[in-house]
């Protein structure tokens, strides 16, 4: 009898999980530790934004503050260029990256901060902080005070070189607040994060940011990376006289986060180059979703859906094609400008203010027709492929519109169709098979375009 109902049991669990299979589309995990924001260096504008204020470990970010807290001590007279740091014990037993002094050697603070700038040498920034604070834990209780000060409200620092504290935390708006704040209080030092090699002891050294040696106006910053943080790259890039600033936090290698900065500083920068032409785009971030890129929402199960950029950070060589999606709620509107010092809101002429929300209207109209909202008929499988939920109908179909344009050849057998649901308009491609679907989302996941196979209901 026991063996029976045991039987009974394992057949209905099986049941069930065959059913729920059928009825819902495969999950495949966001990377949580992603997070990226990209500012108008000179205004402050947020361009875009996603997981910008959720807390990550900032890793070798931490050295911006290290040397920010070095550039205000240099311009107070407190330290000198020339002056010789006698490496301590604990400076010296710090793990690599690390120029590899010994305990009782040397070196100047020039040096020291241009190893730091290149080299990203862990034992330098200990150095550095036990000279101008006396001791490392003085130092990182004066570089939170110091970000506190510069309205860094996510940010704590334990560590000068960010090796990992799960104390030591940061987030994507707080180290572009940071970046804002080194070009704009010390702008005579900001070259020590654009310094592509460094000689030093007949060794030479090349900067671990890879986006220098490319050309296309990038300048300077730093980049950052522990198994807790992933990939972090903070960048810079002026073109056509415009400065713009990039923080992406938790790569999965650095070719691909490299790739993902690039891509969002190209996004950025094809906006400026649109308004000076006159093109009226108020909502920068509705231009970066309507090209692939993430929409912005803290995860809550249940909710309505709303798409993150997919694979991001996949590795060099073989990027993954799953199809990653996340339960959202609507989009809060986001703060057009990044937080300024107390002493830039002191001399601010206009107050801050808050952007439309993140489904407003877009600024560009595609001239091809809207697709219908009809009912589709399954020409040749009852599978579809959903690339967007949005607030308002006319995205939702401007976005098919131009994912059509991009991808004809995987949706040539496929039907336009735009479904209510509730508050929400579905963007989907209908009428396709199984291997259609599925080959059309992995050719969507590779150009970082999210989607999600869906099965005949």
């Amino acid at each position: 009898m026991i063996e029976v109902l045991r039987r009974s049991l394992l057949a209905v669990l099986a049941l069930t999980v065959l059913w729920l299979g059928a009825a819902q589309p495969t999950l495949a995990q966001e990377n949580t530790r992603y997070a990226a924001i990209v500012v108008d260096a000179e205004t402050g504008e947020v361009l875009f934004a996603r997981h910008a204020d959720s807390r990550r470990y900032p890793a070798s970010l931490t050295k911006m503050m290290t040397l920010y807290l070095t550039f205000e001590a240099l311009n107070e007279g407190r330290v000198h260029l020339t002056d010789v740091l006698t490496i301590s014990p604990r400076a010296a037993s710090q793990p690599p990256s690390k120029l590899g002094l010994a305990a009782g050697q040397t070196i100047t603070l020039d040096n020291a901060m241009r190893a730091t700038a290149v080299r990203s040498a862990n034992d330098m920034a200990v150095a550095i902080g036990e000279h101008i604070g006396g001791s490392e834990a003085r130092f990182t209780n004066m570089m939170t005070l110091k970000a506190e000060q510069l309205g860094m409200t996510q940010t704590r620092y334990v560590t000068a070189n960010g090796l990992p504290d799960a104390r030591q935390l940061t987030s994507a708006r707080d180290q572009a607040i940071l970046a804002r704040a080194i070009m704009r209080d010390f702008p005579q030092y900001y070259s020590y994060f654009g310094l592509h090699d460094w000689a030093y002891n007949g060794r030479d050294y090349r900067n671990t940011n890879g986006l220098l040696a490319t050309g296309n106006g990038y300048d300077g910053m730093k980049t950052g990376y522990t198994n807790a943080s992933g990939y972090n790259l903070a960048a810079s890039a002026v073109r056509d006289g415009k400065r713009l600033i990039t923080i992406v936090l938790g790569g999965r290698s650095t070719a691909s986060r490299n790739a993902h900065v690039a891509e969002l500083m190209d996004t950025g920068f094809e906006v400026e180059r649109r308004r000076a032409q006159g093109e009226a785009i108020q909502v920068a971030q509705l231009f970066f979703e309507q090209r692939g890129f993430g929409v912005g929402g803290d995860l809550s199960p249940g909710a309505p859906v709303a798409y993150a950029s997919v694979n991001d950070d996949a590795d060099i060589g073989g990027e993954a094609t799953e199809v990653a999606y996340t339960a959202a709620p609507a989009p809060a509107a986001l703060p057009t400008q990044i937080t300024p010092s107390p002493s830039e809101r002191a001399a601010a002429s206009r107050p801050q203010t808050l952007t439309a929300a993140l489904n407003a209207t877009a600024g560009t109209r595609l001239s091809a027709p809207p697709p219908s909202r009809e009912p589709a008929r399954a020409a040749s499988g009852g599978w579809a492929v959903q690339v967007g939920a949005f607030r308002e109908e006319k995205i939702a179909n401007d976005w098919l519109t131009e994912v059509n344009r991009r991808f004809r050849s995987q949706f040539a057998n496929a039907e336009r169709n735009v479904q209510a649901a509730g508050e929400w308009y579905r963007s989907r491609f209908v009428g396709l098979t199984e291997v259609g679907a599925k080959a059309a989302c992995d050719a969507l996941a590779e150009r970082r375009v999210t989607c999600m196979v869906i099965r005949p209901n």
